[in-house]
């Protein structure tokens, strides 16, 4: 989906599709130097929102990527966090002994984040390292150590390659802000 069919659903957009692939096409480099001496990384897809980095990604990398994929919620049926993490969607890889790479579509609290981290840590992983396409520095609550960071972006509603509002707009090109009346109505 592109932009121009959205009407005044968007205020802005923030990253282009353009900007968005040569930003991974960079990191992709960066994380192959990072692991030239040892077996690649497990990458690991947060669902539903990582998809489209994590697919993008994978294609950019040029070392076989082996993948999997985990859901977990801190919101249940709300928009605010309940601060209880659940695992929806297990990793069906053992971990242990191997780097891991947890692929994020954006980063706001990091609450949720950091905790699936220190329980990837806790099943023998050698390692995790985050890569993540967007970060909200100034939304971030705890400390999370990220390694490769595609785009730092304001605090605003964002949506568009794999982020949504309501399961809409994920499937948009770029990255954009949606229009407050959207989600205040």
């Amino acid at each position: 989906m592109d932009v121009e069919h959205l009407g005044d659903d968007l205020t802005e957009v923030l990253h282009t599709e353009a900007e968005l692939h040569a930003r991974l096409a960079e990191m992709a480099r960066q994380i192959e130097a990072d692991y030239a001496d040892g077996p690649p990384p497990l990458l690991v897809g947060v669902l539903k929102g990582a998809v489209m980095v994590m697919a993008d990604l994978a294609r950019e990398l040029r070392f076989h990527a082996q993948m999997d994929w985990m859901a977990v919620s801190s919101y249940g049926a709300g928009t605010k966090s309940s601060g209880v993490v659940k695992i929806l969607k297990d990793l069906d890889a053992d971990i242990t002994g191997r780097d891991v790479l947890i692929v994020e579509d954006i980063i706001d609290s990091g609450l949720t984040l950091s905790w699936l981290k220190e329980n990837l840590e806790s099943r023998g992983a050698k390692s995790v390292r985050i890569c993540t396409m967007l970060r909200k520095p100034e939304a971030l609550k705890v400390q999370v150590d990220v390694a490769y960071v595609g785009f730092d972006i304001p605090v605003e509603f964002v949506v568009g390659y794999g982020l949504d509002y309501a399961e809409d707009y994920r499937n948009l090109r770029d990255v954009a802000i949606l229009a407050p009346h959207v989600y205040s109505a």
